[in-house]
């Protein structure tokens, strides 16, 4: 049997490591609206959890930011967390604002026509508009972490027309994104102490492949 190289086993704990500390500092950064979520019903709180979700744009962000230095060599990815989040807090802030206040108003929207007899038509349209809306705004945090010095409109417009020529992909992160969000209602501390990170490298992956045209970055397979 072939033994395991040193080489190996560091690859594996410094994966571990990444892991473990990316969720931890997502944690703290997304605090407001973990709280709120473990400790309100989202059905009646929802105004502010509204309120509280922007501000954990910053922090994912943050995150994809150490998930691209560490495929870099990076070892240290809580430096980089940190300061992935000091030099892009206000771009990522303004895209969490900007989709969260959209998705709220299509979903108030999906709401109020569910009733409707135009339901069968507008309902699925704005589904679709909705999920839209949460890919640009996947991708434009991506880009953000890769390009901070970026024009945000050039990034938006960007993650718009790439989200939606690379529409497999993009299906595949929002699809991991909402599998995480589920496990988060069952088992939240599963969700954000283990599965967190991976979720979020899959949709970090999967979107800067997407991204790779707007980039200057070495070409690497989407997951």
């Amino acid at each position: 049997m072939k033994r395991i190289s040193h080489g190996t086993y560091t690859m594996i704990a410094g994966v571990i490591y990444l892991a473990l500390i990316t969720n931890v500092l997502l944690v703290v950064s997304c605090l407001p609206l973990v709280i709120l979520l473990i400790t309100t019903d989202p059905a009646l709180s929802w105004p502010m959890l509204a309120a509280a979700a922007p501000l954990c744009a910053p922090g994912l962000t943050a995150a994809f930011a150490t998930f691209r230095a560490f495929g870099r060599g990076g070892v240290t990815p809580a430096r980089t967390f940190l300061a992935a989040w000091r030099t892009t807090w206000r771009h990522s802030l303004v895209v969490g604002a900007a989709v969260t206040g959209i998705v709220v108003i299509f979903l108030a929207d999906i709401r109020f026509f569910s009733d409707s007899p135009l339901a069968i038509a507008v309902v699925p349209a704005l589904g679709v508009l909705t999920a839209l809306v949460a890919a640009t705004g996947l991708l434009s945090l991506v880009a953000i972490a890769d390009e901070p010095r970026a024009r945000l409109r050039d990034v938006v417009k960007a993650s718009i027309y790439l989200g939606v020529r690379n529409w497999h992909l993009t299906i595949v992160s929002l699809a991991v994104l909402a599998t995480q969000i589920v496990l988060f209602t069952s088992l939240p501390a599963v969700a954000l102490g283990l599965t967190a990170a991976p979720a979020l490298y899959l949709a970090w992956a999967n979107s800067r492949y997407s991204l790779l045209p707007v980039l200057e970055v070495e070409e690497a397979p989407a997951v």
